[in-house]
């Protein structure tokens, strides 16, 4: 699959075919897609915490309300912000934000489901997940993975009328 056709055929899924398996190996496929994400003066300023394990996905559930394919999805990946290693600038937020849009079109790349989480700048939900997750960095979103269980129907297309040629 090119990556326009990614781009193209990508969607959130919510449904998951529970208890199916994901190799390890292809969850490190999606971080080093992830890793490959832009990022200002290559700071990189992110980490990843990632799970299989359902108690995990529980208390991230009860952490993140709008978090609920969990129940379904194989795993999930934190995506964490670390800001402390922009010092001089702060476009953090962009930098991992980039690096969860890699994971999504990796795992579509791979026939894989996703649905991206947002935390950051939530409250308490940014806090919640942080706790669940024992970690300092900032978890700016989590991604459910699984094998999809729905095909739901695309939402993006082109606007023409939000594209000024200047």
């Amino acid at each position: 699959m090119d990556v326009l056709e990614a781009i193209a055929s990508r969607r959130s899924v919510r449904r998951y075919q529970k208890g199916a398996h994901i190799p390890r190996e292809n969850i490190e496929k999606l971080l080093d897609a992830a890793m490959h994400a832009p990022s200002a003066v290559n700071s990189r300023p992110w980490e990843f915490y990632c799970s299989d394990k359902e108690e995990v996905k529980t208390a991230l559930m009860a952490a993140h309300p709008a978090s609920r394919m969990l129940e379904t999805a194989s795993w999930v990946i934190a995506v964490c912000a670390r800001p402390d290693l922009q010092p001089r600038h702060n476009y953090w937020q962009q930098d991992c934000a980039a690096a969860a849009e890699n994971i999504l079109l990796a795992a579509k790349g791979l026939g894989l489901g996703t649905c991206w989480c947002g935390c950051y700048p939530t409250q308490p939900r940014t806090d919640e997940v942080k706790k669940v997750l024992g970690c300092d960095s900032v978890p700016i979103a989590l991604i459910a993975v699984g094998i999809p269980d729905e095909e739901p129907a695309a939402k993006g297309f082109y606007d023409a009328a939000k594209v000024k040629f200047i």
